[in-house]
């Protein structure tokens, strides 16, 4: 008896929009050299304690989520999966100002100026 179980390819943590596929690929093709990828992560800092940073990435490290996109690899820092799981990040731009913006469905409040989020 064949005992297979078939199972479907686990889903990225975070959504990029094509909007934000293609930022990503801008700044992939100005990337400093030894720059192997985009990052992001959730550093503690503003009001409500967690911020979105990307940041190019030079080292891969273990727990980092590793997202292929047509333009490079998009990386989500380990520590900070947990506060994405779900979210899409989308690039917005305006006659004002430009920047990725994040749907996160864990993020149970934010900061009045748009800064920093909580879980």
């Amino acid at each position: 008896m064949n005992d297979t179980t078939t199972r479907t390819a686990p889903k990225a943590a975070v959504i990029l929009t094509p909007a934000a596929e293609q930022r990503v690929a801008a700044l992939m093709a100005k990337a400093p050299a030894d720059a192997i990828g985009v990052k992001l992560s959730t550093p503690r800092r503003g009001c409500s304690g967690l911020a979105y940073s990307v940041d190019y990435l030079t080292e891969e490290a273990k727990f980092d989520e590793k997202i292929e996109t047509p333009g490079g690899v998009f990386y989500i820092d380990g520590a900070s999966v947990l506060y994405l799981i779900g979210s899409t990040m989308d690039w917005v731009e305006d006659d004002f100002t430009a920047g990725f913006v994040f749907e996160n469905p864990n993020a149970k409040g934010a900061c009045g100026c748009g800064e920093s989020f909580m879980v």
